[in-house]
Formats: C-alpha cells, sequence, structure tokens
C-alpha cells in the first residue's frame, strides 16, 4: 500500500503563496532596467534574421531574451563574494555579463548597419541607467547626469565610426587597431581610478 500524501496545511500554502509573491515582485521590478537589458538582448540577436533560422537557433534567442529580463536589473548588494562558485559570480556579475554578451552576439551575427546604432543606442541607455556609479547608489551625484550622457553618446560614435571604417582590407589596417586597443586600456584605467579615488580632479 502507498501511504497518501501529506495534506497541504493552511502555514505550507502560505509559504508558498509567500514565495510566489517574492518571485512575481523579483521578476518585475525595476521595469526600466528590464526593459533596456531585454531590447538590448533583442537587437544584438539580430531579429530581422530569426524568422530565417534555424529552430535552435530560435530557442537560442528566445532564452537569451528570457536570460535578459531575469539578468537586466541592477544588482544592490554589499561588495562582498558570499560565493566563488561560477553560478554565484555570474548572478552576482550579471549586469556586466549582459552588455558584454549583447557585445559579442552582434558582433557574431553581423547585423546591418541601422540595428548596430540601435545596439550601441541601446547599451548606452542600458549602462546609464543601471551602473550603480552613475545613478548615485555606490557615490554621490557630484556631476550633472546630462554630462555623462553626453560623454557616452560621444564615446559611441566614435567606437562606431571607427568599427565603421573602410581600412580592414588596408596594409595599414594593424595601427589604428592597435592604437583602439591603446584608447581602451586607458579609458578603463582612467575610470576605475576615477573611481577610486572620485574627490581628486
Amino acid at each position: 500500500m502507498t501511504a497518501a500524501p501529506a495534506p497541504i496545511t493552511p502555514s505550507g500554502r502560505r509559504r508558498a503563496d509567500g514565495r510566489a509573491a517574492r518571485l512575481r515582485a523579483r521578476l518585475t521590478s525595476r521595469l526600466t532596467d528590464r526593459l533596456l537589458g531585454t531590447a538590448l538582448a533583442v537587437a544584438a540577436c539580430d531579429p530581422p534574421a530569426v524568422p530565417h533560422a534555424s529552430v535552435p537557433a530560435k530557442a537560442l534567442c528566445a532564452g537569451a531574451v528570457a536570460a535578459a529580463w531575469w539578468a537586466a536589473p541592477m544588482v544592490d548588494a554589499r561588495p562582498v563574494r558570499p560565493s566563488g562558485r561560477r553560478r554565484a559570480l555570474v548572478a552576482r556579475h550579471r549586469t556586466t555579463v549582459l552588455p558584454a554578451a549583447a557585445i559579442v552576439a552582434a558582433a557574431a551575427t553581423d547585423p546591418p548597419f541601422w540595428l548596430v546604432v540601435c545596439v550601441a543606442a541601446l547599451l548606452g541607455a542600458y549602462l546609464l541607467v543601471t551602473d550603480a556609479w552613475t545613478v548615485g547608489v555606490t557615490a554621490p551625484r557630484e556631476r550633472p547626469r546630462a554630462a555623462t550622457a553626453a560623454a557616452v553618446a560621444a564615446a559611441t560614435a566614435v567606437v562606431l565610426l571607427a568599427a565603421e571604417a573602410p581600412i580592414a582590407g588596408t596594409s595599414w589596417a594593424r595601427l589604428p587597431a592597435s592604437l583602439a586597443v591603446v584608447a581602451t586600456g586607458a579609458c578603463l584605467v582612467l575610470a576605475l581610478r576615477v573611481r577610486h579615488h572620485p574627490h581628486q580632479d
């Protein structure tokens, strides 16, 4: 004889309802972050080519969109590492993994130029909205946000112009590529230095 299933008690039902409510609240909070991150993932997947893609490719795009909806909100947590497991690290740094994965996907799908512009605009908007430094979570808003947005737009335009320059087939293409790598590294170092020393000019 098999034992009858245990009846669900009111306290157990309340706990289940509480977990479901917390999950719904977690998946519907920070809608601006989620909408921008999901739009970025959709644009990076080259949506005009998706209807003509294979079934696994369509499933991969759908999974990427669902993952972007989960990963998009800014992580508002203390700067500690509770676990060294890869899953925990990805969950903690998901707002960095999402734009990096979107850039890789856009580069792999080789979208048309108008879609590249859309990806670049969505990337800049997503970073401005979700970065803890620009929204004043980890540092006070000492600088006007309009100046930050203008700097991001200018940097995006420069990168797009450099990426679309017709020099890939020339013999001196390595020179601008090397300069771009050096400039990227210098900007990264300056950004990290500003974050560690925000009050220094």
